[in-house]
């Protein structure tokens, strides 16, 4: 995915706020967090499965687009400067503690705009379209820098629920490469990653 995947979170279907919101943020991105913690300094360079990036420049995206999409709703009304002199993981942490933050707030999580489906909040595109990211974007790190990256049966179906609501815009360019085939004997992980042009 591009930066222009952030254009896309406003398509994410309309949820009603939810106490939970951060809660769930948390046990979405508590799993990235812990990838992005174990990855070496010498493996941010590697290659990803995202075509012609790094698994820092997909670190830079989950980040970025997130900003994005928080200073659109007028949530963020001064983005952090650039820290990525300080290091992937302590970026990571800091805008981290940012979101958990801003999600904590019942005013913030809540705020509704005009979406493509008409009225959204907040915290549920945070949840629906960028706990997408946060699962899909996890493996590709994990992926890049050598590390296990198995996904949960939650997460299985968190991403085949995501990819049913980009409809045919999943593969819209800067969002995902084309499906891939799979054997018969593919598991259910195999089977959403190829949907999502990833080779398990």
């Amino acid at each position: 995915m591009t930066t222009e995947t952030t254009e896309t979170a406003k398509k994410t279907p309309p949820t009603k706020p939810d106490a939970g919101v951060p809660a769930e943020y948390g046990r979405l991105a508590d799993p990235f967090g812990a990838v992005v913690e174990r990855v070496p300094d010498g493996a941010w360079s590697a290659s990803s499965p995202c075509e012609g990036w790094t698994a820092a420049d997909v670190l830079d995206h989950v980040v970025g687009t997130q900003r994005d999409f928080l200073t659109q709703r007028g949530v963020l009304d001064d983005p952090p400067t650039d820290e990525a002199d300080t290091g992937p993981a302590r970026r990571w942490r800091a805008h981290d503690d940012l979101v958990r933050g801003l999600l904590a707030d019942p005013g913030v999580a809540g705020r509704e705009y005009d979406g493509v489906f008409g009225r959204a909040t907040v915290g549920a595109s945070m949840l629906a379209f960028y706990g997408f990211d946060l699962v899909v974007h996890r493996w590709d790190i994990a992926t890049a820098a050598g590390l296990e990256a198995h996904l949960t049966p939650d997460e299985v179906a968190l991403l085949d629920r995501a990819a049913d609501g980009f409809g045919e815009h999943l593969y819209d360019d800067g969002v995902c490469r084309p499906a891939l085939d799979v054997p018969p004997d593919a598991t259910a992980e195999q089977r959403v990653l190829a949907r999502l042009g990833r080779r398990a």
